[in-house]
């Protein structure tokens, strides 16, 4: 099998159309096709249904796209290890985070990291689905919680507390809330979406949920972003509960009943065992328990 035809088959069931696949390779329309369509002369066998719509993976196509993609992956991998110094770190680094932590917490740091190791380039990708760092979607992973992939090698990084906020102006207008029973009355701020970034997001708002015996008005505002929760309640939307580093950039917020007992959040830098020796992995590990270890005092 020829592998410039195989590597434009996997742009092509990655995209699902020629078209899409032309714009990632530079190549037109016509000529994806006719590689396409030569591949599958040399295997005698369709690769693709064709339809109005895109292009659907035959039974053949997904087998040969396993294939492939784990092939690709590999080369990728050994080609990061060849050509990374030992002596430096050097290189581009693909970082996956949630995006609370990578929007509120990460972000605002990366100068630090960049300044100090100018020959190295970031690629942050910001996504509360696990991305499969075995099948190189990243190399590295800032996860909050443990790795559920038993190939991966995993460093806890911290605890974060999910304290309850408002703003001063919050509680001028509606005053403060001395019990959770209160909180029934007030206006909530909680997460709505398909994949919760971090665990137990929503817990306080099923605690007053449990105190008012089910009863509470519906949430103020429903939002499937952390940054932007932590944003509502530092404007005055009203209170609600995110992770420490959520609202790390708002130091007037006012944190609700320091004595009830909060959960927290995990987080744990992960990398797959092919990279335990890059030196680019381990100077941004380093750089994160350092931030982590400064940000606490």
């Amino acid at each position: 099998m020829d592998w410039d035809k195989l590597r434009i088959f996997h742009a092509v069931a990655e995209a699902g159309s020629f078209t899409h696949a032309g714009d990632v390779l530079n190549l037109s329309q016509s000529a994806v096709s006719r590689q396409i369509s030569a591949l599958e002369e040399a295997l005698q066998v369709p690769l693709f249904h064709r339809h109005a719509r895109g292009l659907i993976l035959t039974e053949q196509g997904e087998t040969l796209n396993q294939t492939v993609r784990d092939v690709f992956s590999k080369l990728a991998m050994t080609q990061a290890l060849l050509t990374e110094s030992k002596e430096k770190a050097a290189g581009r680094l693909r970082v996956t985070t949630t995006s609370g932590f990578g929007s509120c917490w990460l972000t605002p740091r990366l100068h630090r990291f960049l300044e100090k190791h100018p020959d190295i380039s970031i690629s942050l990708i910001l996504e509360d689905n696990d991305l499969d760092l075995g099948m190189r979607e990243a190399d590295v992973a800032v996860r909050m919680h443990p790795p559920r992939q038993p190939d991966l090698i995993q460093r806890h990084l911290a605890d974060f507390s999910m304290p309850i906020y408002a703003s001063p102006d919050y509680l001028r207008r509606h005053g403060t809330p001395t019990t959770v029973e209160d909180l029934a009355s007030h206006q909530m701020i909680t997460f709505g979406g398909y994949h919760p970034p971090v665990p137990h997001i929503n817990w306080l708002w099923d605690a007053v949920t449990t105190a008012s015996g089910g009863g509470p008005k519906p949430p103020r505002l429903e939002v499937n972003s952390l940054a932007s929760m932590a944003n509502a309640i530092a404007s005055g939307v009203g209170i609600g509960s995110v992770p420490l580093y959520a609202c790390a950039q708002y130091p007037d917020l006012v944190r609700l009943f320091d004595d009830l007992p909060l959960p927290t959040v995990d987080a744990y830098f992960v990398y797959p065992e092919e990279l335990k020796t890059s030196k680019r992995v381990s100077v941004f590990r380093d750089f994160l328990l350092a931030e982590i270890h400064a940000s606490k005092r």
